[in-house]
């Protein structure tokens, strides 16, 4: 898998409406396969997508294979060296080549002072806690569910299902 670099570059203006599809066809197959259909309107939705990348410290990227887009993420890169991974995908059909950990490893990459990344996905998604546990080296640090719940609950959950339960995950990087 050396021939075909994994870069990151910033997502560019009219790169947008793209990227927000291409990342809600990446979510919408684990709900499906989890849920067995999808409810009405993409997922995340296009306001969640827009108040994630416009948030404050927040930094879009796109994922490049030799060039080629192959996924995003959006991540919060705060003064503190504290930050975040926010969004994560591998566009459909490019997945199971290695490219979500090779892409991991350039966000580190990218971010050396970060002290610590966390993230967190819903219960369901057993490849993202496989991913992020088993490949990445994040920790679980927290199960929200209706009896520990979150204390920053996103204002619109996209999700069907029980809404409420979520995995938080951190990855220490240095100590402060």
């Amino acid at each position: 898998m050396t021939g075909n670099p994994i870069t990151l570059a910033a997502v560019q203006p009219d790169d947008v409406a793209d990227f927000k599809t291409e990342l809600q066809s990446a979510f919408a197959v684990a709900v499906a396969d989890e849920f067995g259909s999808l409810p009405d309107g993409p997922i995340p939705s296009d306001q969640t997508l827009d108040t994630a990348m416009s948030a404050p410290n927040a930094v879009a990227l796109r994922i490049l294979r030799g060039g080629r887009k192959v996924g995003g993420a959006v991540l919060t890169i705060n003064a503190d060296h504290h930050n975040s991974l926010d969004l994560f995908f591998v566009k459909v059909g490019e997945e199971g080549r290695g490219i979500g950990l090779r892409a991991w490893h350039a966000i580190e990459q990218q971010y050396p002072e970060t002290i610590t990344w966390q993230t967190h996905t819903p219960y369901f998604e057993k490849r993202n806690i496989h991913f992020y546990v088993n490949k990445c080296g994040f920790k679980i640090i927290e199960f929200f569910n209706r009896h520990h719940p979150d204390p920053h609950p996103p204002e619109e959950n996209d999700l069907p299902g029980d809404d409420d339960e979520a995995f938080q995950f951190e990855k220490i990087m240095r100590q402060a």
